[in-house]
């Protein structure tokens, strides 16, 4: 499938809202899920830089934030609908200099299907820590490290 990934506009931050509350309800089941508010969006992307993943048919399929200063991949959210048809993977492609820089991440533990997403791409783990969603690993994505797979 081919994927459109772009800097989103203005109006469409409400519906990348709408993927991120989504999302983490249907994925975080151990967390409760009045947690998570539809506000936290605006919050937790300040001072990201945001890209989208658009669908051939136009529909917004997910996001991907990154914390520049430390090549930090924030956030990585694709609708249940399109998870699995290659969004998340034509978003990591999008990012500077990929894959030719180090990236890192944290991954929850209890989030398998991320898990095993972040690690057929080469990310590894290289640390773990708590949060108040629950247990995550550290993982980072080492240029050397890449074997021979297309992205």
């Amino acid at each position: 499938m081919k994927w459109t990934i772009r800097s989103p506009l203005q109006p469409e931050l409400e519906r990348l809202a709408d993927i991120y509350l989504a999302v983490r309800r249907e994925t975080f089941k151990w967390v409760d899920p009045a947690s998570f508010r539809h506000e936290d969006f605006s919050v937790h992307t300040q001072g990201e830089d945001l890209w989208i993943a658009e669908a051939p048919n136009g529909e917004t399929a997910g996001f991907m934030t990154l914390w520049p200063p430390d090549d930090f991949i924030h956030m990585l959210y694709i609708s249940k609908s399109w998870q699995g048809q290659g969004a998340g993977a034509a978003l990591l492609t999008a990012l500077p200099n990929w894959p030719l820089r180090k990236y890192r991440l944290k991954c929850l533990v209890k989030n398998e299907r991320a898990n095993a997403f972040y690690r057929s791409k080469g990310f590894i783990v290289t640390g773990s820590g708590s949060s108040a969603e629950g247990d995550y690993e550290e993982m980072s994505f080492y240029p050397a490290a890449r074997d021979a797979q297309a992205y």
